[in-house]
């Protein structure tokens, strides 16, 4: 470019020598013209370079996008089948579970089926007539409560004689169901008790308990069916604040329940296998 400045100057003073002063401005003006159409296309010529280094920077950018893109496509491709995979392994899970829950469902509704008959079965030997005696269902569960007047003597363990013709018809119902067991719950109000051998109302629960237990026993009942529970003041029905509530609460319960260990361990089974799955 310099060059090309200095062999413009050296020319004009050459041809000022030699051409007229109006050629001479003419010539001027033509090398101005020449100089500003140079300058003009070199700036054009930067401002394309530039842009092809954008453009190229551009594809550049574009390239990695698609390569990508390609293999984010692949390892879709990839969880897709791992997906279809898992979601058929999670139906079969879904539909095992379903079939365990359903053999469940049929245990206990054939256990309710069976509490319904022996409700029955109860109530028709026991009788529901005496106001003393009740036989219900509760959580699931068969019980018969027995009012303590009519078991036992005010302080005593002894079982009375009309008790016994009533545990009689309970005993009978009970061994026509070999698959289940027999507790005796036995309940006091909280009136402190101490006569010897025993100390308080735990101590007297119990022993009416067991009482009742070999009475059953004497009857009939296998004595690995039969369970004795002494409850004390502790699970009272009504508080104990008057004579009527206290007598309320004075009571045995004869609970029918199907056999504990086996019912529970099916159970359990099935819950195990169902966590496994």
């Amino acid at each position: 470019m310099k060059k090309l400045i200095l062999l413009g100057v050296c020319a004009a003073f050459t041809l000022a020598s030699c051409v007229s002063k109006k050629e001479y401005a003419a010539l001027e003006a033509k090398q101005k013209e020449t100089e500003d159409l140079l300058n003009s296309a070199t700036v054009k010529l930067n401002k394309c370079l530039a842009d092809e280094a954008a453009a190229q920077a551009r594809l550049e950018g574009l390239r990695e996008q698609v390569a990508d893109l390609r293999k984010a496509n692949d390892n879709l491709q990839i969880l897709s089948a791992k997906g279809a995979s898992n979601v058929e392994k999670t139906l079969e899970s879904i539909k095992e579970k379903d079939m365990k829950i359903s053999r469940l469902q049929d245990a206990l509704t054939k256990k309710d089926s069976v509490t319904l008959a022996l409700v029955t079965s109860l109530k028709k030997e026991v009788g529901i007539n005496d106001p003393d005696i009740e036989v219900n269902v509760e959580k699931g569960v068969v019980f018969i409560s027995i009012a303590d007047k009519l078991l036992f003597k005010t302080g005593s363990y002894t079982v009375s004689e009309r008790a016994k013709e009533v545990l009689g018809k309970v005993a009978t119902v009970v061994n026509g169901k070999p698959n289940f067991e027999c507790m005796v719950e036995s309940h006091t109000d909280n009136v402190p008790y101490k006569k010897d051998p025993l100390i308080d109302n735990w101590d007297l629960s119990v022993k009416r308990a067991t009482s009742v237990v070999r009475v059953l026993e004497e009857l009939g009942v296998q004595s690995s069916k039969l369970i004795a529970a002494g409850r004390g003041e502790f699970q009272p029905l009504v508080p104990n604040d008057t004579a009527e509530n206290r007598a309320t609460n004075r009571r045995t319960r004869i609970v029918v329940l199907p056999k504990i260990d086996e019912f529970y361990e099916m159970i359990e089974e099935e819950m195990k296998e169902l966590s496994e799955g």
